[in-house]
């Protein structure tokens, strides 16, 4: 069956200029992931066809609240983890808000779904200062001691550190170092750190052009670079925890939400901590407030 977009659409177009052609699926799953990472889009993809399965492949312009609500219905009742069903639902909602938006899908039927809210798990994932600092001091490989110490002192995602280069580098004020980092939606922001932690990522350095990778792996990695990979970091950072008896799956976000949670706590500005982390709204980072209270009524009891 094909769809052609006629009408501009939330002030989209000119009224007539066509936005998009689909005559299948798969045209408007691409449209859907042009200019995704490639392991969001593989991600994506993934569970939008666990959705066209359930509804026999049907076209996504055929697709009802019925078919949307059935799906949700089936995944509950086989017992997924809540974290796997609000993934698929969420996919589900997403290409069928974006069909609509650029016209090819006549009504967004996914919005009238209610997406289940899972428990808000940030509390179990922030180790203490004592913790953090103990792994990284316990660490013997050079490298990865760096990698460490890095990945808490700026915040950064764990694919933001993959791909950084030399160049990305810079000495920073009273001897310490600043980091560009090209981040989330395409977003960059600056983060500037202390002369300890510049004086140890230098180090690695050698002789090392301003194109290689800052934390090399000795393997090359899928695009012919010798950048470390999500899994090799992951490795890193679970053996550094399971090496000072962190009996948790500690994995590289957690170093970040530490880094929210002790900034917090040592009274950091909430405004300077979201640029730092570079979370594209204060409500984000606002959760490492909650995530460790300081007073609440139960306090104020006589028990």
């Amino acid at each position: 069956m094909s769809q052609t977009v006629v009408r501009g659409g939330l002030g989209m177009g000119m009224p007539g200029q066509p936005l998009a052609h689909c005559e299948t699926n798969d045209q408007l799953i691409n449209l859907w992931c042009h200019g995704k990472s490639p392991e969001t889009s593989e991600a994506y993809r993934r569970d939008l066809s666990y959705f066209l399965a359930f509804v026999g492949n049907k076209p996504l312009w055929e697709v009802t609240l019925n078919d949307v609500q059935e799906f949700s219905d089936a995944l509950s009742l086989k017992n997924y983890a809540l974290a796997t069903i609000r993934r698929r639902l969420s996919a589900v909602k997403s290409i069928l808000s974006f069909g609509h938006k650029i016209g090819v899908l006549p009504v967004n039927v996914g919005f009238p779904l209610i997406v289940p809210k899972p428990k808000d798990k940030l509390a179990e994932r922030i180790l203490s200062e004592s913790q953090v600092l103990t792994m990284i001091a316990m660490e013997p490989n050079p490298r990865n001691q760096a990698l460490l110490r890095f990945l808490y002192a700026t915040g950064m995602r764990v694919e933001e550190l993959c791909q950084l280069r030399w160049r990305d580098l810079q000495p920073g004020s009273a001897g310490g170092g600043q980091v560009t980092i090209y981040g989330k939606g395409g977003l960059t922001r600056t983060v500037v750190f202390s002369k300890e932690t510049w004086e140890q990522v230098k180090a690695l350095r050698g002789d090392a052009g301003w194109d290689e990778p800052v934390f090399r792996s000795r393997v090359r990695s899928r695009d012919g670079s010798h950048h470390l990979s999500d899994t090799q970091v992951l490795r890193i950072v679970r053996t550094a925890a399971e090496r000072v008896g962190i009996d948790l799956k500690v994995s590289p976000h957690w170093l970040r939400h530490c880094h929210g949670t002790h900034a917090a706590d040592r009274g950091v500005p909430l405004h300077l901590i979201q640029q730092t982390l570079g979370h594209a709204s204060l409500t984000t980072t606002s959760r490492y407030l909650h995530a460790r209270p300081k007073d609440s009524s139960a306090m104020h009891l006589a028990v």
